[in-house]
């Protein structure tokens, strides 16, 4: 089994995330590794050309930045963890992961997955996403259904 010395813990902001930062947690623990967590805030698109859809604000994502770091503060606060590093960016999940993963010299990411089933998976998800195109290990917890 490989030794990890950098974990990279992505999550969303479900209450399911609490799962995935434990479960990381404890894998930092027993190799005593580097815990990072990431969070990534997707873009949000408006056109003010379609009158159904009203303008948003050109700083609503840095809004929704803020929220997630406020967010993520406190539960890991909560969780005994608040010198655990937090990096919330914005742009597509997949590509902020993977890039950051890299750019760090990730050796482990551990990342939250769905059961879904049929078309959903179909469709694909971050996690499946994240395990398919990473240079490193990848451990997805099952949350949820």
């Amino acid at each position: 089994m490989s030794t990890y010395n950098r974990i990279l813990v992505a999550v969303d902001l479900s209450p399911e995330a609490r799962i995935v930062i434990t479960r990381a947690s404890e894998l930092a623990q027993h190799y005593g590794a580097a815990l990072q967590l990431i969070h990534v805030v997707e873009p949000l698109i408006a056109m003010d050309d379609y009158e159904l859809v009203p303008a948003l604000p050109l700083e609503i994502e840095k809004t929704l930045e803020q929220r997630a770091n406020t967010f993520l503060a406190s539960l890991l606060s909560d969780m005994g963890m608040g010198d655990t590093e937090v990096v919330v960016g914005i742009g597509a999940p997949k590509r902020e992961i993977l890039g950051y993963a890299k750019e760090h010299d990730i050796d482990l990411i551990v990342i939250g997955a769905h059961g879904r089933h049929g078309i959903a998976t179909l469709l694909g998800s971050t996690a499946n996403a994240v395990l398919h195109g990473t240079h490193c290990d990848v451990m997805c917890v099952r949350v949820g259904n």
